[in-house]
């Protein structure tokens, strides 16, 4: 029987780089890796036969169009925002056309990676994306609500990653490192200021490596969860671990430094907006709708302990211990 193969884009990223460690490690599927620079790759030994690389820009779909025709699943992680111009045609124009070009009687399954930005507590689309939200933001939002009555529509999981973090910060990972593992430093350069701030915040987050672990579960097992939101053609899994608070963030981070809490402030929502007036900072309407929102948790959340799997990291204070920051 001849083996799958998956198509994954964004390959050289951070969470791509880690889905295709676990895919090598733990199927027998044949991998296309579509990425624009392959020197990029520093976790993935290229010369393996059952890799095939595809360098080019996502914009430019025809140009393999044979092996997207061959592919049997594909695993979107590909993505793009700052410039608006860029966004709309990598996050909805090339999305389409990727889909456009699968041979429907070859696809079983599409992967398709968002933000956990765009959707309200209830996994429903949240309005505020569309008029408020960043390029990227409201790409995603359009391209999410396109997919919605394409006629691969119910073929498509909508994956939407929470607060992602991944890779080390002492070099020793042969993965790349997250944009929010990377701020981790910085946070603790603040920590002194935090430690006498109280937020009523809430969010969730997850390792890149328990990311892996769930797509790839998708992508070679049969088990699914129960459809999180009935009605739609989409499957939507919000991948994260269960919520924390910001003041349970500080602690942690203080507990990690070495340092004790003092007597807090509140900061109120009315109090930032004056901040925002008085100082220099710069804040778009997203970050005004987001500082109103306060909350950023979902109903219900997917982990690897869903598949019966064990997390890498379930707690903020393994993400510190796993992304070698160093202890007070």
């Amino acid at each position: 029987m001849k083996n799958e193969i998956i198509l994954i884009t964004g390959a050289s990223g951070c969470v791509g780089q880690y889905i295709v460690n676990w895919l090598i490690e733990n199927s027998t599927s044949e991998l296309f890796l579509w990425v624009r620079d392959p020197k990029k790759i520093t976790s993935i030994n290229l010369e393996n036969p059952r890799i095939k690389v595809l360098v080019g820009d996502l914009r430019q779909s025809n140009k393999f169009q044979k092996e997207i025709s061959e592919v049997n699943r594909v695993i979107h992680t590909a993505t793009a925002w700052g410039d608006p111009k860029r966004a709309k045609e990598v996050n909805i124009d090339a999305v389409k056309n990727l889909l456009n070009l699968l041979n429907p009687s070859n696809i079983k399954q599409i992967i398709y990676f968002s933000t956990a930005s765009v959707l309200d507590r209830n996994l429903n689309l949240l309005p505020e994306a569309f008029t408020y939200g960043t390029e990227y933001i409201q790409t995603k939002a359009q391209c999410l609500r396109e997919l919605e009555s394409h006629q691969l529509a119910t073929k498509i999981i909508a994956v939407f990653p929470t607060l992602v973090f991944g890779g080390r910060l002492d070099g020793t990972s042969k993965f790349p490192t997250s944009y929010l593992t990377e701020g981790l430093r910085e946070a603790l350069r603040w920590i002194w200021l935090a430690r006498w701030i109280k937020l009523s915040s809430r969010f969730h987050f997850i390792h890149a490596a328990d990311i892996a672990f769930i797509c790839g579960h998708l992508a070679t097992s049969n088990f699914e969860p129960a459809q999180s939101v009935p009605g739609n053609k989409i499957k939507k899994f919000v991948l994260g671990q269960p919520y924390i608070s910001i003041n349970t963030v500080i602690q942690t981070l203080l507990g990690w430094k070495g340092m004790s809490r003092v007597p807090q402030i509140p900061l109120w929502t009315w109090l930032i907006e004056l901040l925002t007036i008085l100082l220099p900072i710069q804040i778009t309407n997203w970050d005004r709708f987001s500082l109103k929102q306060k909350h950023f948790i979902h109903e219900p959340v997917i982990s690897p302990e869903t598949f019966g799997g064990i997390s890498q990291a379930k707690t903020l204070s393994q993400v510190l211990h796993n992304s070698g920051l160093n202890k007070h």
